[in-house]
């Protein structure tokens, strides 16, 4: 869709140069056509985030919906390196943190690793993480839970306490 409505643009720039000549073009025709094509840029990404809407909404229905989301607790001086994610014994998701995303969690930020359709009933969770200290001081820990799937979307939190080696869930 993008790519239509930047053709049009530019059929539409031909079109005013060959009308008017090239050098006869004022500024404020310019200026004029630049706040179009900005007018159409605004109008692409809020199509393009609607339509990214439309589509987890078409792929994850709410009635089957799991969404796990990471975080850190607060004033935690740890920095976390990589989590995998096991759900129903098989891994759904495995992320290496870069430092943007270890600042963004450090300060309240929550990062949604994996989004999943589940049927009703319990389904077993495993996180295992990886991570350091400040003072270098390597951590490492696992922990299961049990997602109780019920009609509806389902959000869990996995609260990682690096300094602690813990893992707490919560749900949402």
């Amino acid at each position: 869709m993008y790519r239509i409505l930047m053709a049009t643009v530019l059929l539409t720039l031909a079109a005013m140069s060959n009308a008017q000549g090239a050098n006869q073009v004022s500024r404020e025709e310019i200026r004029g056509l630049d706040e179009q094509i900005q007018d159409v840029k605004k109008d692409v990404i809020s199509l393009t985030s609607e339509l990214n809407r439309l589509e987890e909404k078409l792929l994850f229905p709410s009635n089957t919906q799991v969404a796990l989301f990471v975080s850190l607790p607060n004033n935690q001086e740890f920095s976390l390196e990589s989590v995998e994610v096991k759900l129903d014994n098989q891994v759904v998701a495995h992320h290496l943190y870069t430092y943007r995303e270890i600042e963004a969690l450090q300060l309240g930020g929550v990062q949604r690793i994996h989004t999943a359709n589940v049927q009703t009933g319990a389904h077993p969770l495993e996180v295992t993480y990886f991570g350091k200290s400040k003072s270098g001081k390597e951590y490492r820990a696992t922990a299961r839970y049990s997602v109780e799937k019920a009609v509806g979307p389902k959000f869990v939190e996995i609260q990682i306490a690096g300094n602690q080696s813990a893992i707490n869930f919560k749900d949402w």
